[in-house]
């Protein structure tokens, strides 16, 4: 199984403890990581390397902070440039068909505040809802979201964990 992480946090290198843990923990020989803000500051993204990329893989897993109950803006602009009519859906667009997709996202709220008598009033598959779509849309299977709340209070040993149990899930 050949796993293409997509990492979409603009600070990933200078502000991401959280992100960039995980990032680099799940380096292996059978996932590739690719941060994307790196690659495409200007958002000028090159869509048939993309696309190459996502060929080679089986799963593919977009990573990324969760901001105003949303992604961060270059994931919308990917989606836009590099899902095209005709290569990831319509007529023959099938290339990523039968293909995993999966959200690893970090939340700064705690797990009670994502619930719907929290505060915030929704669940995090519920924000996730129309990434889940697009799988669907694209013929993708839609994997169980991994998830990290409450991130400016996470320590280092569960940082660590969550780390681990991402890079094995990453792997299985």
């Amino acid at each position: 199984m050949n796993t293409l992480v997509l990492v979409f946090h603009p600070h990933l290198h200078d502000g991401s403890r959280i992100n960039r843990t995980l990032a680099e923990t799940a380096a292996a020989p059978s996932v590739t990581v690719r941060d994307e803000y790196a690659l495409y500051p200007d958002f000028r993204i090159d869509a048939e390397a993309e696309q190459e990329a996502l060929l080679a893989a089986d799963r593919v897993v977009w990573q990324f902070p969760v901001y105003w109950y949303s992604s961060p803006a270059l994931l919308k602009q990917w989606e836009d440039t590099v899902l095209r009519h005709g290569w990831a859906y319509g007529t023959g667009g099938d290339k990523l068909h039968g293909k995993e997709l999966m959200a690893a996202v970090s939340v700064g709220g705690s797990s009670d505040k994502y619930r719907h008598d929290g505060e915030f009033g929704v669940i995090v598959p519920e924000l996730l809802r129309p990434l889940e779509a697009t799988a669907k849309h694209i013929g993708m299977t839609w994997l169980e979201p991994f998830t990290i709340h409450s991130t400016m209070k996470v320590t280092d040993e569960e940082l660590d964990e969550a780390a681990r149990q991402y890079a094995a899930l990453l792997t299985a």
